[in-house]
This record gives C-alpha cells, structure tokens and sequence, in this order.
C-alpha cells in the first residue's frame, strides 16, 4: 500500500488493541501475525487481565525486540475493560482489536485501511472475511463471508453478521462519538456481546464497509467464555434492551427474530461440544421467541437429529467428527494433509457465493422494511478517549522486519 502523495506523505496510524488473560498458549502467534503486517505504521497494545500464568512475560520479551509492542497491565476486570484501557492509551487514527488466540493474515491492516480512506468520514467500521481455526491452527472448514455495507443498523440487530471482535477495525472519531466498550456486563453477568452492543452504537451513526477476503482466524475454543452460554444469552438480551430504548421505533419481531437466531447459535455451538441436552434446550428456547424461522432454518433439524440421536445412543462422539481440520491429498498415495486458505476458499467457493448472496438479500429486504429515526450527529458530545496523538515525525514509516 502506497499513501496519497497528494494528501499525504504518511501513512494513518492503526493502534492494534489485544486483551490477554492466562493467553499463555496463544499469544506468541497472535503476536507475530501482528508484527508480520504488510502495513507498516501499526502500534501493538497488550493489555494483560490480570493474568496468572506466563502471558505478561512473553510480551515483555517480545516488546524488548519489537518497539512497537506495549504491554498494559490490570487486576481482571474482563475484556471489555482490557479494550478500553487499551483504547485510552492508544494513539492512531484507526483502533483494530484482535482476540489473544487469534490471527491475521499478512495483509489484513493493509486492506482495511484502504478500505477506510476509499469509504471516507461516514465510514466507521470497516470488517473483513474469516476462517475458522481449531486449537492447533489447522482450518476447520468454517468461514464467515458476508458482505453487508452502508446502513447496517436494522440488520446487525438481526444478527452480529461480522462474527468476532478480531475482525473489525473502527475509526476513533466513531468512538469518540458513541463510547467505548461497555464493561458494566461484566459486572451483570452478561459478557460475550461487547462487540456487538458497540458496533450497533457505531451503526447508528456511520456505515460499514467489507474487505471481501479472508483475512482472520479466528479460533473455534471451547471450555472458554464463548462457551458459557447462559452468560452470553444474558448478554445479547441486555444488548437488544439497550438498543430497544435507544430506538423504540424498530419493530418487536426485529427483535426476536435476532434472539431466535442468536439462541439457535447457542444451539449449534453446545452440540459441537458434546452438550446434547444443552443444544435442544437452547433449540426450545429459540422456538418459543420465534416460532417460524428456526422451522426454516436446516441447521435446527441438524442439530436437532444429532443432539436427540446422540443422546439415544449415548455414544457422545459426534462432534469429534464436525470439529476435524480439513484435510485434502496430495496425491493418491498420501496421506490427507490439512488444507490451505486459499484451497478452502477454493473447495468453498459456492457456499462463499451461497453465503454473500442470501446476507445482500435478507439486508436489503430489511432496509426496505424497517425504518428509524436518524440520530444527528453534530448534537452529541464528544466522549475523550484519546492520549496524545503521534507526531508527523512519528508517522513517517518505512516498511521493515519486526526483528522477531
């Protein structure tokens, strides 16, 4: 990526924001991925959660070779607050969180900053493509590949179609505007949706862009937060009552259409860790706040049928099956390797088109059905989050090795 000579001889400073807690196993790889961007004017915020394992040293050793990477630490007060401290002491013009157990792609910042200064002001979240990674790094086979843009509000509150945190990157002058992560779920028992809460607040305001690649990875963990599923229902339905009181005007069914679907997630994940019974209470939760479109929704029969034979038959290995890597041969007399990215995508490719196609339609129709009242912006107060902002002289990069 080249800067604008015409505007601009430097580049945008992008402050990459990791919260860490007891990220021992990960954070090293998360970490290089980060340094091996293609974009060079990149800051590396860790901010350790209080963490009681070797995560705070492995940073400082990285940090000592990398100048570009800072480590923060705090006693644990939960993601959302490792974000926002993160964020406070941030300086770029650009905020882009990554999860401590997942990846970028080389050219991930790269992209999104394109797509940021393409999109102009009124974009304030720009999302790239994931694949998802099992706890070895070997891909899954499952991706998410939508391609929502403009004004998302109505459909983000179907459904957090950019799927994790690692994903985004966000304009600060959005945050200045809307906040910050919201820490107080936490304190509610009811983590797992900060993300998502701040993305709605940021739609209100601006549209979102995607870089239409797969540029994450996002691994798939299990016995973590995302798998605690009473706290994430808990969650999404504080996160759709502050929204409600914000716009009182979006429709009711809007709403419990997201809460069927996002239960018929919970579904999906407990069957794929083996918590059969789980999954169908979870499927019977999300019939009794819609009892239509889960009916439509093949995924509900496949877990249905797994959860319900496994269950009879108490063997209680399907899901080994579901969560394999994927693997491909080489040659006839070889045996499977895991796959690539670029085969995935290739193997893919018409659920990719599948999957791009089915989320345009159903944004569109919702666009066209749901109508809110438009916040003005100039009327909002500004909200400080910001230290001090980096020089001219700072922002003149060159492209280099991070040394590690």
């Amino acid at each position: 990526m080249q800067p604008d000579s015409q505007k601009s001889p430097h580049f945008p400073l992008v402050s990459v924001i990791i919260p860490a807690y007891n990220a021992e196993p990960f954070i090293e790889e998360t970490l290089k991925s980060v340094l091996a961007q293609t974009y060079p004017a990149i800051e590396v915020l860790v901010v350790d959660d209080g963490s009681q394992d070797r995560t705070p040293e492995i940073v400082e050793k990285i940090s000592q070779k990398d100048s570009r990477v800072q480590l923060l630490k705090q006693q644990n007060a939960g993601v959302a607050a490792a974000r926002n401290l993160g964020i406070q002491k941030s300086r770029g013009e650009y905020i882009a969180p990554i999860d401590a157990d997942d990846i970028w792609y080389p050219e991930n910042i790269e992209k999104q900053v394109e797509c940021m200064l393409e999109g102009g002001e009124e974009v304030g979240v720009v999302y790239s493509w994931t694949v998802d990674l099992d706890e070895k790094g070997l891909l899954t086979g499952g991706f998410r590949s939508f391609r929502i843009e403009g004004d998302v509000y109505a459909t983000l509150i179907c459904h957090n179609f950019i799927g994790n945190a690692s994903a985004s990157m966000m304009r600060r002058s959005c945050l200045e505007k809307v906040g910050v992560y919201d820490k107080t779920l936490k304190e509610r028992n009811a983590q797992g949706c900060e993300d998502w809460d701040l993305y709605l607040r940021i739609a209100e305001l601006y549209q979102f862009r995607a870089v239409p690649e797969f540029s994450i990875g996002y691994r798939r963990m299990y016995n973590t937060m995302s798998t605690n599923y009473t706290t994430m229902a808990n969650s999404q339905s504080l996160m759709l009552q502050a929204a409600k009181q914000r716009h009182p005007e979006i429709p009711d069914f809007l709403h419990r259409l997201s809460t069927s679907n996002f239960l018929l997630y919970l579904a999906n994940q407990s069957s794929r860790n083996g918590r059969d019974r789980t999954a169908l209470f979870w499927l019977f939760q999300a019939l009794k706040t819609e009892c239509i479109s889960p009916l439509l929704r093949s995924g509900f029969y496949i877990v249905l049928g797994k959860s319900l034979l496994n269950l009879l038959s108490q063997s209680g290995k399907h899901q080994d099956a579901l969560d394999a890597p994927v693997r491909v041969e080489d040659t006839p007399s070889s045996e499977n390797q895991p796959i690539g990215r670029e085969v995935l995508v290739e193997i893919r490719r018409k659920k990719i088109k599948l999957m791009v196609t089915i989320g345009n339609i159903f944004h569109r129709s919702i666009s066209l059905l749901v109508k809110r009242n438009q916040p003005n912006i100039d009327t909002l107060p500004q909200v400080k989050i910001s230290a001090t902002p980096p020089t001219k002289a700072e922002l003149s990069y060159e492209k280099r090795d991070s040394g590690y």
